[in-house]
């Protein structure tokens, strides 16, 4: 889309949202209604991601699943969490109030083409603002499934608009007349979309990539935490922020959890994604094939032994083998780069304050997992986690009841819960006096 039909889009958002802001009982009606569409046609708009994207089939239906979660969590506790805060002051009457901001530009990624566009768009729905949507040009039509989601539930016209094009109409959304920008993705792009929307002025939440490590205390449940390190690792075929990427091991514990982890990802089903027993599909496209390839390599060359997998898989499709590797070194890529494939790198440490040091030797915090069977030495170390996120005992995810984002390069603001609602509003406080306060000199 060009400038103009850019700027079209968001002239008819703004038009939207002087009626859409107005009627709580109207946002809450337009999304249970957007719910029941999901739930009924997750079939379809799940093939419709997998296509694009190549992620499972099963793992697209939970996708799809999830967004109708969230969106009738804030169809059910939107109005709870806007309401007004009473506070006490030197005024006859304070309160908090929160309105919306207006038309949040949105720039999505494509490895959970619906979730992490619903999990921005409930929230900021319900709290009265409209939104205009660049998906990433990978995943284009599960953008516009959206919007056509949205029009057949009912939302009015204008409310949820999809736009169409790459990097350049991404430039016009945020140039545009919108009040804030979200975008969600690699660090490098999210530095530049972040440096735009501050030159005007504009909000901007950040959710960047991650490094996410996965911690194996010495007194863990070794079976537990090796059914977690598969599913935490090899989610979206390891596409995912948050998917557990550094796995540091009590030495006590390494031998027995890697010989299960082993066993574990051996038994994965690599194929094709539109097969419903299947476990891992391709990698997104070329690109991402070569570059998790050439990390593999790297680690190989300088010394990293391959435990299992390590390599493509036949001559069709983007496939790889998923892979476990350990004896890392920090000259290897794979020690410093976000590794957004089915690779999973194994270090072993042997204290706790050498794991936790491991840990946050990273430019990256979004999430990280702790293992152990001692609960409070976990509340203990969680809060010692250089991250926004962490899990005791399960792998990170995302849920509409609790904020989810990171620090350092892993972005800056949250989404879900109240606090991701928070983020798109206007948080205005209003006094009323019976008398002139005539003692006030300072602002």
């Amino acid at each position: 889309m060009s400038r103009d039909q850019v700027r079209d889009q968001v002239s008819k958002s703004r038009i939207a949202f002087s009626s859409w802001k107005g009627d709580l009982e109207t946002r809450r009606a337009a999304l249970y209604h957007l719910t029941d569409y999901l739930r009924k046609n997750k079939i379809m708009l799940a093939e419709v991601a997998t296509k694009e994207m190549g992620k499972v089939l099963k793992e697209a239906i939970s996708e799809v699943e999830k967004c109708a979660w969230a969106l009738e969590f804030y169809a059910d506790n939107g109005g709870t969490l806007l309401s007004d805060e009473i506070l006490n002051t030197d005024a006859r009457k304070s309160f908090v109030t929160f309105e919306p901001l207006g038309i949040i530009g949105s720039i999505m990624p494509w490895n959970f083409p619906y979730w992490q566009a619903l999990r921005f768009a409930a929230p900021s729905l319900i709290a009265g603002n409209t939104i205009v949507m660049k998906p990433s040009s990978v995943t284009m039509q599960s953008g516009i499934e959206i919007e056509k989601a949205c029009k057949e539930s009912g939302v009015p016209d204008g409310v949820f608009q999809t736009l169409v094009g790459g990097s350049e109409s991404a430039n016009h959304l945020i140039e545009a007349d919108v009040n804030a920008v979200t975008f969600t993705g690699s660090t490098r792009v999210g530095a530049m979309v972040g440096q735009k929307s501050a030159m005007l002025l504009k909000k901007c939440v950040l959710e960047l990539g991650g490094s996410d490590p996965f911690i194996v205390l010495e007194d863990a449940n070794v079976e537990k935490a090796a059914n977690g390190a598969v599913k935490g690792r090899f989610i979206n075929c390891g596409q995912s922020c948050v998917a557990s990427k550094r796995f540091f091991v009590s030495r006590k514990l390494a031998k027995e959890f890697t010989e299960r982890f082993i066993h574990n990802t051996e038994r994965l089903q690599v194929g094709d994604p539109m097969v419903i027993e299947t476990d891992i599909g391709p990698l997104v496209n070329k690109e991402a094939l070569e570059n998790i390839s050439s990390m593999v390599e790297d680690a190989k060359k300088k010394g990293a032994q391959i435990l299992t997998g390590g390599a493509q898989i036949g001559n069709k499709g983007y496939f790889y083998k998923p892979t476990i590797l350990t004896g890392l070194t920090p000259d290897m890529r794979i020690s410093n780069e976000e590794t957004f494939g089915p690779v999973a790198p194994i270090t072993i440490f042997d204290d706790e304050k050498e794991a936790i040091r491991l840990a946050n030797d990273s430019e990256y915090g979004l999430g990280a997992s702790i293992w152990t069977d001692n609960l409070k030495k976990a509340e203990t170390l969680s809060k010692q986690i250089e991250s926004g996120i962490v899990t005791v005992n399960n792998v990170v995810i995302s849920d509409p009841r609790v904020p989810f984002g990171g620090i350092k390069q892993s972005g800056y603001g949250r989404e879900l819960s109240k606090y991701g609602m928070l983020e798109f509003v206007n948080i205005k406080s209003v006094r009323f006096y019976d008398q002139l306060i005539h003692h006030h000199y300072v602002e």
